[in-house]
């Protein structure tokens, strides 16, 4: 049966999902667009025919319709779901291996064969709808690496060698070429800046949560997005070997890897099928050669296939993780396929991007710092602040203002306002001219500055946040340096307690990898209660650390949510994003999401998986008991037809019941944490 990947549409199926999928669903650009996708594929209708034809045939029967009537839409979804499967089998065949699903399709001719078609029609609903979901799951794959290519522009301006300028195709750009960049554009390729100043937002690229001025001979990258100041930029790198080009590269490369994985279960299908089949064959042919009569024989024959096909040992696996998978979902984990659920209970060792992940991803005021001489107060520092930054749109200034709402202070109105990329923003604020800015500005209005000793008193508080992993601003009013503000993300809540949980279930602290600078990095690893920290990482740096972490063997978890995150999470053994702000690509590249961003669910989910594997484990003892005995009691004695299939069927309702224990409320167990 084919289990490879098992969508969110599987677990809604079980119960209680409907809100947090709900949830994700509403993050999806175009849901219209999603469900025409779904129903585009040939797999997906033969499916949905199949099973209304299975449907409309037990409706008869039951009714008591004429035994013709319910055959015919019996065998009529035998072929609507069956013909699929029965020409990848036979295809295998021409391969010389043996398809389980080929096995099952003969186990269901074999159960038309003997009167029970019933069964067999049930076999092919459930392997339509595994490979209907198959494919739905792999066309979303798809499609999300190729939204990846909308982040670069189609266009850009180039400047001609006479100093005109003329509109091209971004992917005809070639090395060498000068390109203009605009306030609000994207930029076209990777390049290093010529002329001009600005503030490019790059977290898509490098996860920083705040813009990054760029200055001439700084790099900027394709797909990232220009502020409020314009420059010109030379194309250093063609459009194939972007950055943004090699993380749809790598993306691709992974997830083609990843989807080579198979449950536990299914790594034994090949030789189980093959024993089944010989077994059957032999048990036909044998005793016709030695003169037995064809109807008991072929009816000995068609019962050891029913009762020692793998329903039961499949059905030992898949209510189990299925049913971890609805129980998640009600918490707010969406888990993408039992696949992922099996491999949840062994990760060995977890992974956490920074910015958006452990933190919140957006910055807060954390600290005020006036100066002695400047004479304002921690609140009138602030509330000139917030007046001044007012009319901006630069994150630094939300942080501005929400801090000074918080406070309950009442923001001034701001006049005569002023950008300058790179520097800050000046504004007079009741009569007073205040800056706001990065560091560079004090530098740049030493000159004018009055000396109380504030300017010193203010560059070491600037060191003091710097070194401390936060971003610095001054405030500078009528040319008297009056303080500094240091910003820094905000920690998500539960993050500390959860890194504790991680390295209790797994043994092993968790690793952060970041592309933020190693400051902020190394405070936040310090207040969560991380070690090893491997900052100021690109795309690639990431997949190369995941890699580095799966050398020793061990299976890595990672946790991201940004683009830049997409490549490691797939790279990575298993990829986990969050949901409430993760970029598209991240929440399609991984195997689950955390819908709600409570990061206290990751060791409660994988905790569930741990159970769920447990169960598998004695549920396949449960099924192989009855296999075992079914078979030897149809080989060397006389099992009933009816008998057989009972058996058969009562072993598939006990190991189904005994997996959907995990539906109940107390299977969830989160972890003990505290903010």
């Amino acid at each position: 049966m084919s289990t490879h990947v098992l969508w969110l549409d599987v677990t809604a199926t079980l119960q209680g999902i409907s809100t947090p999928t709900a949830e994700l669903a509403a993050r999806q650009p175009a849901p219209r667009r999603l469900g025409g996708r779904l129903w585009a594929l040939p797999e997906v209708r033969w499916a949905a025919i199949a099973t209304l034809l299975f449907a409309l045939g037990g409706t008869a029967q039951l009714a008591g319709a004429p035994k013709p009537v319910w055959w015919a839409l019996y065998l009529a979804c035998y072929a609507t779901g069956g013909w699929e499967p029965a020409l990848a089998g036979l295809r295998a065949l021409r391969d010389k291996t043996l398809d389980v699903d080929l096995l099952m399709i003969v186990a269901a001719l074999g159960a038309a064969a003997i009167g029970q078609v019933f069964d067999g029609a049930l076999l092919i609903v459930i392997f339509a709808t595994s490979g209907a979901l198959e494919a739905f799951a792999t066309a979303r794959t798809a499609d999300s690496v190729r939204a990846l290519l909308d982040l670069t522009p189609e266009k850009a301006t180039r400047v001609r060698p006479d100093g005109g300028e003329e509109f091209v195709d971004a992917a005809t750009l070639e090395v060498g070429d000068v390109v203009r960049v605009r306030p609000g554009e994207r930029i076209g390729a990777d390049a290093v800046v010529v002329d001009g100043v600005s503030e490019v937002d790059q977290a898509s690229i490098t996860g920083e949560p705040l813009p990054v001025a760029k200055y001439p001979g700084d790099e900027v990258f394709a797909g990232t997005l220009n502020g409020t100041g314009s420059f010109t930029a030379r194309v250093h790198r063609a459009a194939g070997e972007s950055v943004i080009a090699r993380i749809v590269a790598l993306v691709e490369e992974a997830s083609a890897t990843k989807a080579k994985t198979q449950l536990f279960i299914e790594k034994v299908e090949q030789r189980y099928s093959i024993g089944v089949v010989v077994a059957t064959l032999a048990l036909f042919a044998i005793p016709l050669a030695f003169g037995a009569a064809l109807q008991p024989t072929l009816l000995r024959a068609m019962t050891f296939m029913i009762v020692a096909s793998p329903c039961a040992v499949v059905l030992a696996t898949m209510p189990p993780l299925l049913s971890a998978i609805a129980n998640a979902g009600r918490h707010g984990v969406l888990v993408k396929s039992a696949v992922v659920m099996e491999r949840l209970g062994d990760t060995q060792v977890v992974a956490f991007d920074k910015t958006g992940t452990l933190t919140e991803g957006t910055p807060r005021i954390a600290e005020i710092h006036p100066t002695l001489g400047g004479g304002f107060s921690d609140g009138e520092l602030l509330r000139l602040a917030a007046g001044a930054e007012h009319p901006s749109e630069h994150p630094l200034a939300a942080a501005v203002l929400a801090a000074a709402r918080q406070r309950g202070l009442a923001i001034p109105a701001a006049d005569t306002f002023a950008s300058t990329p790179g520097r800050g923003v000046s504004a007079t604020v009741q009569g007073r001219l205040v800056w706001v800015g990065s560091p560079a500005l004090l530098a740049d209005l030493t000159p004018t500055l009055t000396d109380t000793g504030a300017p010193a008193q203010m560059t070491a508080a600037v060191d003091t946040a710097e070194a401390g992993g936060r971003t610095a601003v001054v405030v500078i009013v009528d040319n008297i340096p009056a303080g500094v503000l240091a910003l820094a993300d905000q920690l998500r809540p539960y993050a500390a307690s959860t890194v504790t949980a991680l390295t209790a279930l797994t043994g092993t602290a968790p690793v952060l990898v970041t592309g933020d600078n190693p400051g902020a990095a190394r405070r936040l690893a310090d207040e969560v209660g991380i070690t090893e920290v491997h900052a100021g990482l690109l795309p690639t740096d990431k997949v190369a650390r995941v890699h580095a972490l799966q050398g020793d063997g061990r299976r890595v978890l990672l946790v991201g949510d940004g683009v830049n995150d997409a490549p490691a999470l797939a790279a990575a053994d298993l990829g986990v994003a969050m949901g409430s702000h993760g970029s598209d690509l991240a929440l399609q590249t991984a195997d689950a999401v955390i819908v709600r961003d409570e990061l206290s669910t990751l060791p409660a989910v994988i905790a569930l998986a741990r159970r769920a594997r447990r169960l598998v484990v004695a549920n396949l003892a449960i099924a192989a008991t009855f296999i075992t005995v079914l078979v030897a009691w149809d080989l060397f004695g006389h099992l009933p037809l009816p008998l057989g299939v009972a058996g058969h069927e009562g072993s598939t309702v006990i190991v189904g019941l005994n997996g959907l224990r995990l539906l109940r409320a107390r299977a969830w167990r989160p972890a003990t944490v505290n903010r």
